[in-house]
């Protein structure tokens, strides 16, 4: 019986070529999009921009994502960049992250910022379990948390911090140092220091991020079917039937999308973890790209935007990262800057608008001329953009996962797991190639572990 996979993103595209290298031929690939690449996918407009879905770069610190990126990818083929980014405070840009360079600030206010973050630091670390606008406040300090973390984690969340976990926080955060930012203040000083996994990326000389998968995809030497979504899975009878109304028989299922939608096409799937399902919370995403007939002439890699005053949360310099994302491959002539803009699922959106807002905005913050001539205005929605991680998201999940596994569904991937601290890239390759290994060998996934709660627990509903 095959390995059918569903998805053909990072992960789904990465678990058939696992399967593929270990000499496992048995597996189809099912993907509803017309095009593989999911939400690694590029995209060109009517006048030749190239565009992302949403502000993707490479970086990796899993050498088996490293070595595929070697196999796909000539030397010359991956442009390499120094992460250049700033956040836009009171008409201001201050680098990121934000609280390692407060010296930025009106003397006052940084003060205020360094004794509050002192006081924090003081008094400890929170206590496990907290929610996250608990855990800012107890690792920052309430100035710290006014200026910047409330606001900009409000705008990409679209989610009451309280409703949030502080579980996820790691290398999505940058840590708390009272001593560094404290002699910036005195001396004016900026650090030449970048924290973080991507203060070094890369970026396709062509094709956008999507070039990625579309390469992977083409070393395939199996089943891949586009634009076949599955309607219904039989988890007892080991069947799921598709779009254009096959039945294909399955021996294990791994699953990359959505996991809610996963529980509510899965025709067992008993009431607790329906109910489950019905916790787990996600954000929409509007990427805007907007085009200009005008030079590139910024240097920085993507700017943070905390305030009310425009749309967007982050807006990526997208002509920096490639001259082939403009018309041309002309960065003198051109200029390209991607918006995202966060909202809560379901939320009704007047598109035309929203691209006007972008725009203007561009111009308010001096990032666009006044005179440039705008020659694309282009919007994608992206439904399921960021898993939100929820207070009540573990529980469900140990309540979700251990069911599927018990039928052989193994759900992997960003939106698959439903974890945002193990929703990049290459977290998502790493797990399509582990469930791979797995399936195969049984060997242990190095990523993906099982939900906390005890399986036979969460299996039993109780």
């Amino acid at each position: 019986m095959p390995v059918v996979i569903l998805g053909g993103g990072p992960c789904g595209l990465a678990c058939a070529h696992e399967l593929q290298r270990l000499g496992h031929r048995d597996w189809v690939l099912l993907e509803a999009a017309q095009t593989v690449g999911g939400l690694g996918s590029s995209v060109v407009d009517e006048a030749g921009f190239t565009w992302d879905l949403g502000g993707h770069v490479v970086f990796s610190t899993v050498r088996s994502f490293d070595a595929l990126l070697d196999e796909l990818f000539a030397p010359h083929e991956l442009l390499r960049h120094e992460r250049s980014s700033f956040v836009r405070h009171s008409g201001r840009w201050v680098p990121y992250p934000f609280q390692q360079h407060l010296h930025h600030l009106p003397r006052a206010q940084a003060q205020k910022c360094l004794d509050d973050l002192a006081m924090a630091q003081a008094r400890g670390p929170a206590s496990s379990g907290t929610d996250f606008g608990v855990w800012l406040e107890a690792t920052y300090g309430p100035a710290l948390v006014e200026e910047f973390f409330a606001p900009y984690n409000h705008k990409i969340w679209a989610t009451t911090l309280s409703e949030m976990s502080s579980s996820w926080i790691a290398e999505r955060v940058a840590p708390a140092d009272t001593s560094a930012p404290r002699r910036r203040v005195a001396s004016g000083t900026t650090s030449t220091s970048r924290w973080g996994p991507n203060a070094q990326f890369a970026f396709p000389e062509s094709g956008g991020t999507g070039a990625i998968w579309k390469r992977l995809a083409s070393r395939l030497r199996g089943d891949v079917r586009t634009g076949q979504a599955v309607l219904r899975i039989d988890e007892a009878a080991k069947t799921l039937l598709t779009s254009d109304g096959s039945i294909l028989s399955y021996g294990s299922l791994v699953a990359t999308g959505a996991l809610d939608q996963l529980v509510a096409m899965t025709a067992g799937a008993p009431a607790h973890v329906h109910q489950a399902a019905t916790a787990l919370k996600h954000t929409t995403v509007a990427m805007v790209g907007l085009g200009y007939k005008s030079p590139t002439t910024d240097r920085r890699s993507w700017l943070y935007f905390p305030g009310r005053e425009t749309p967007f949360y982050r807006a990526t310099n997208f002509s920096r990262y490639a001259p082939a994302n403009v018309p041309h491959s002309d960065p003198s002539r051109y200029s390209a800057w991607m918006t995202e803009t966060s909202l809560p699922a379901g939320t009704l959106l007047d598109e035309a608008a929203l691209v006007e807002e972008c725009d203007t905005a561009l111009r308010r913050c001096g990032l666009v001329p006044d005179g440039a001539q705008r020659v694309s205005g282009h919007l994608e929605l992206i439904p399921y953009a960021y898993p939100v991680p929820t207070t009540g998201r573990d529980t469900a999940l140990a309540r979700i996962q251990p069911w599927l596994e018990s039928h052989e569904i193994y759900s992997r991937g960003r939106f698959g797991t439903w974890r945002y601290e193990i929703g990049n890239m290459d977290h998502a390759v790493t797990m399509g190639q582990d469930i791979a290994r797995r399936l195969v060998h049984g060997t242990a996934e190095r990523i993906y572990t099982a939900p906390r709660q005890a399986a036979r627990e969460a299996v039993h509903g109780r």
